[in-house]
């Protein structure tokens, strides 16, 4: 019983970090965005987690138009202005 507590809690833990970004993807997506297909399309890492995750370079190009317009919250409609790969 122990060990199924402990598993659920694992798996459950692993997968809030996975599901925090999953909307932004399917947002991307909304948005015409076809070229953004997971977590590695903003971040270097596979699985990254929130505040200790390295941003890529398109990754970078939001997190400065968050600063640049003083946004609580990057907004993906701002690709549109991305020029990189």
């Amino acid at each position: 019983m122990r060990r199924a507590l402990s598993v659920t809690l694992i798996l459950v833990l692993a997968g809030l970090s996975a599901q925090a970004k999953l909307p932004f993807v399917k947002k991307a997506k909304d948005l015409g965005f076809a070229e953004i297909t997971g977590c590695q399309s903003c971040h270097v890492d596979k699985m990254p987690k929130k505040g200790a995750s390295e941003p890529n370079d398109r990754g970078k190009f939001l997190l400065k138009m968050k600063a640049d317009k003083k946004a609580a919250e990057v907004d993906l409609a701002w690709l549109k202005d991305y020029k990189g790969k």
